[in-house]
């Protein structure tokens, strides 16, 4: 029985230490100069701020009035309220440097000074059918396709078939260069592209269309079909004509540079 404890004995202290038994045998140590600290001297350095702030409590004392005490430690600690500071001079500040609140901001100014004269009775679009630079053929295309889908009967001028109404949008709105598309609504200017999206999905744009009457759905011009242009009826196209007094042709007057007119059916 002696020899198997003495055996026992011996196996045990040849056994190595198993894992739980690491535990017990950590050290914290102190880290070299420029090391961080280790999570056991946080923790040791945590426990003795708590242990210097219980020393500043009296016992027995309730854990609200602990909780009460901890605040007003801090709460002393720190500067004077710097929100009613700051609260005060916003308070005293003039008009000018207050900010306004913010409000919905579609982009359309209903007091414009820019005009289409003539145009008081209907909605213009100024806009381009070339497809030579992507992205103002797709801002054009959707500016039509938000009107139709109102059916309000719109006044659609392009300029790439017309360079006349070019001349007219850059005088309208006193500047040389000027992106498309352009809409004007009852002679007063709104905007291009973005401002007409914003007052769509904001719901603007269907109250500033209620005075102007509908189309009928699906409603195509049978003359034109809705290109808004015809070739001219007096030079066919050519854009001269014969004259008879004097034997010579001329340049015909009733078209534009590309031999078209306006179409008398839907824009008349």
């Amino acid at each position: 029985m002696a020899n198997r404890d003495a055996n026992f004995d011996f196996s045990a202290k040849q056994r190595k230490p198993s894992l739980f038994t690491r535990s017990f045998t950590m050290h914290a140590e102190k880290p070299p100069s420029g090391d961080k600290p280790s999570s056991l001297e946080r923790a040791g350095s945590a426990k003795s701020i708590y242990s210097s702030i219980e020393s500043l409590m009296p016992s027995g004392d309730s854990i609200k009035g602990k909780v009460r005490r901890l605040r007003s430690l801090f709460e002393s600690a720190k500067s004077p309220s710097r929100g009613a500071d700051e609260t005060q001079t916003v308070a005293h500040a003039p008009p000018s440097k207050l900010k306004p609140a913010k409000s919905v901001d579609c982009g359309y100014d209903y007091s414009c000074a820019f005009r289409l004269p003539g145009t008081e009775d209907r909605i213009v679009v100024y806009f381009t059918s070339l497809r030579g630079i992507r992205r103002t053929f797709e801002d054009c295309y959707a500016v039509r396709m938000i009107f139709r889908g109102f059916r309000v009967w719109v006044d659609e001028r392009d300029v790439s078939m017309d360079s006349a109404y070019r001349k007219e949008l850059q005088s309208a709105l006193g500047e040389k260069n000027v992106s498309l598309p352009q809409v004007f609504v009852g002679g007063k200017y709104v905007g291009g592209a973005d401002v007409i999206k914003q007052l769509c999905e904001a719901g603007e744009l269907a109250k500033i269309l209620e005075r102007f009457p509908k189309r009928a759905p699906g409603f195509v011009c049978d003359c034109c079909g809705d290109a808004r242009f015809v070739p001219c009826t007096n030079c066919s196209g050519s854009r001269k004509v014969f004259d008879e007094d004097e034997g010579v042709l001329k340049r015909c007057l009733e078209c534009n540079e590309n031999g078209l007119i306006r179409c008398p059916d839907c824009c008349s």
